[in-house]
């Protein structure tokens, strides 16, 4: 493997294609990045159709499936709590996470997994919290509404398809926190790694990182 490959910094010298122990893969490829983008997009429309509804700015919502049980769910004294606790409807705050993540997932290189760790674990804070909040508003409209939403499945599976496309990369950048950490047990350091500043150590890590993932098992060889 070249010395390029294994260098983090400067990053202009660095392979930013690596694959990432313990994936045979890179988390933070554009090729992995992009299909969560997309459907977060997908998500975010979904969930601004609803939350004009909430908004009384249509008439009605889109349900081909439940048909009226879908204004029953937006306008549930569940619905009606959360409105009056965020001050915005439930749909209009998974609308904002479903366009923050879009926007996460554009933002950084190919390998911000090892250079921009915050950025990854914003992402990670932004998709899996909104996957079991997703969850959990599901649950609720069978248990306590009595109803089902058509929109509200449908957010709810695109959340869970997110947390599984995005926990690697996340994975990924905690394991090099940890790492850091573990060899060194310097909190000042670990702050400035997790906030991508140049260290040899966390260069090194990565290093073995790379190379372990970059590393043919027994019997493949």
């Amino acid at each position: 493997m070249s010395q390029a490959t294994l260098k983090g910094y400067p990053a202009e010298q660095a392979d930013l294609n690596v694959t990432v122990s313990p994936f045979r893969y890179n988390p933070s490829a554009w090729s992995q990045r992009l299909p969560i983008c997309i459907l977060a997009l997908v998500a975010f429309v979904l969930a601004t159709h609803m939350a004009l509804f909430q908004w009384h700015l249509i008439e009605s919502p889109w349900d081909p499936v439940f048909g009226d049980q879908t204004r029953r769910v937006l306008e549930s004294d569940v619905a009606l709590m959360m409105h009056r606790w965020f001050g915005i409807p439930d749909a209009a705050l998974g609308a904002l996470a479903y366009l923050g993540d879009a926007i996460f997932g554009l933002a950084g290189s190919t390998r911000r997994w090892q250079y921009r760790p915050w950025l990854v674990i914003l992402f990670g804070i932004d998709v899996i919290p909104l996957g079991l909040v997703s969850v959990i508003l599901v649950i609720c409209q069978g248990t306590i509404v009595g109803q089902w939403c058509f929109l509200c499945l449908m957010t709810a599976l695109i959340s869970l398809i997110l947390v599984v496309m995005a926990y690697d990369e996340v994975y990924a950048s905690v394991k090099l926190l940890y790492l850091v950490w573990k060899r060194t047990h310097d909190k000042q350091l670990l702050w400035s790694v997790l906030w991508g500043q140049p260290s040899e150590i966390a260069d090194e890590i990565a290093s073995e990182m790379v190379g372990a993932a970059s590393t043919p098992e027994k019997g493949n060889i």
